[in-house]
């Protein structure tokens, strides 16, 4: 009794403390759905990563504009998009403020340091950015999976608050490429828990192979429904006539010394894409052409000029680029010419149109997804050399479209074998093959599988 005596001067201003502190939070909840009056559809495309260097995230913005819809394009802005995304009145790009460089976790130690920070981090400002500053007319929130957290547990909060449309496109497995860095550490088994439990109920899924797919209805259980929607070139990605090819190999300084040798077949251009990553082991790439060095030496010795040189350009950016040029600059070769270039968005398609043959280094961390970059390759009708894995025969037709390889000396002999200038059938059929593949495009399919999940 002594001591509700004493509470009660203070019951006024308890009262009068909860119930502002019950109207500041009302207040502070997001505005839910509203349809538009002029009832265009609104999506949300969200990459926790550069939308620069995220190409299936922009084409996803290009098609939704093209069809009608408007689109927030949210990420990080390092590297600069598709010129015809930044000239579309229809996407705005959001720019999110990268984590500070104190909480890199590109090392084993680091991430088990820096990970939940990091992870906090950009949960608060995802959270900022999709509850308050998107505007409530959007419908749709597309996102890209990996990285799962906390893009997916973000989305499931968005949903409850805002009302919107969750739709995951699957690029991979976020605790797969996590393995790689962790192996068996239990941080790799929460993490793909937590994958499953906050994967589950997106209102639609995209997967980037049919492999997917089936694992993520059979094995994860997931019910809502799910699509394959398999990566192909958009339409800036084109063959090159003789004319084209022989006009940018002889500008573009990386090639203008090898130009005429190029396009004589004295020397074969030989391109790969890589993000410099561990599902990409470039020690394979670099044994291979030391390999088809040696048996080219020895070959021109006894035959002179019966096998031809090498151009080996390498493009892209990633955390082990610098390891493996410090690597290549101690290594000698007669042959072969390496070089490792970053190219611009415009520069990127007419390079690779150049080539005579893509090598792809992609094993996939799952074993679920393909490499992009030989998309790119088809879409400009040239054939692949890539690493054999679970599902890369979904992409690559063998002796169709190109072959696989799993060893250093599989593609030494590969490219001996298709370089032969006294054998040039195969090569030509899988030419042939890469340009059947060009009929193929992103917005064909797109149309045909995504544009009735957000209906346009």
């Amino acid at each position: 009794m002594d001591i509700i005596a004493a509470l009660e001067p203070w019951v006024p201003h308890l009262l009068l403390l909860s119930l502002s502190l019950t109207a500041f939070l009302v207040l502070c909840l997001p505005i839910r759905y509203t349809p538009p009056k002029d009832r265009k559809v609104r999506v949300v495309v969200l990459v926790l990563g550069d939308i620069g260097r995220s190409p299936r995230m922009q084409y996803h913005a290009l098609s939704i504009a093209r069809k009608g819809g408007l689109v927030d394009l949210v990420g990080y802005n390092d590297t600069l998009p598709r010129p015809e995304l930044l000239a579309n009145p229809s996407v705005q790009i959001r720019a999110l403020k990268a984590p500070p460089k104190i909480l890199d976790t590109s090392t084993p130690l680091k991430f088990v340091l820096f990970a939940p920070f990091k992870a906090a981090y950009q949960l608060f400002s995802l959270l900022y950015m999709l509850l308050y500053t998107i505007p409530p007319t959007t419908e749709f929130l597309l996102l890209q999976n990996p990285p799962a957290i906390p893009t997916l547990v973000v989305a499931k909060i968005v949903s409850l608050l805002r009302g919107q449309k969750v739709v995951v496109d699957w690029h991979n497995f976020g605790y797969s490429i996590l393995q790689m860095k962790l192996k068996q550490h239990p941080i790799v088994w929460v993490t793909k828990l937590y994958e499953i439990i906050f994967g589950r109920g997106a209102y639609a899924n995209f997967t980037v192979t049919h492999s997917m797919n089936h694992h993520l209805r059979e094995s994860w259980g997931i019910k809502t429904r799910t699509h394959t929607l398999y990566d192909r070139p958009p339409v800036h990605f084109q063959p090159f006539t003789a004319s084209e090819r022989a006009s940018f190999l002889h500008s573009h300084p990386t090639t203008a010394p090898f130009a005429d040798k190029i396009l004589s077949g004295r020397t074969k251009l030989l391109l790969s894409s890589t993000s410099w990553t561990p599902d990409e082991d470039f020690s394979i790439f670099l044994s291979a052409l030391l390999e088809y060095d040696r048996r080219t030496g020895a070959e021109n010795f006894l035959h002179p000029n019966s096998v031809p040189d090498v151009l080996a350009v390498i493009t892209g950016k990633g955390p082990l680029r610098e390891a493996y040029l410090s690597r290549l600059a101690d290594l000698e070769f007669q042959a072969v010419a390496i070089k490792s270039v970053w190219l611009e968005a415009e520069d990127y398609p007419k390079m690779i149109a150049c080539a005579d043959l893509g090598v792809s280094l992609h094993t996939s961390s799952s074993g679920m997804d393909l490499p992009m970059k030989v998309v790119d390759l088809f879409g400009v009708g040239v054939p692949v050399a890539a690493v054999r894995f679970a599902c890369v025969g979904e992409l690559v037709k063998e002796h169709e479209n190109g072959v696989t390889f799993e060893t250093a000396d599989d593609l030494a002999g590969t490219l001996v074998r298709l370089f032969n200038p006294r054998k040039t059938k195969e090569l030509e059929t899988l030419k042939a093959g890469a340009m059947k593949e060009t009929l193929e495009r992103w917005d064909d399919n797109w149309d045909k599988i995504a544009a009735p999940v957000f209906g346009l």
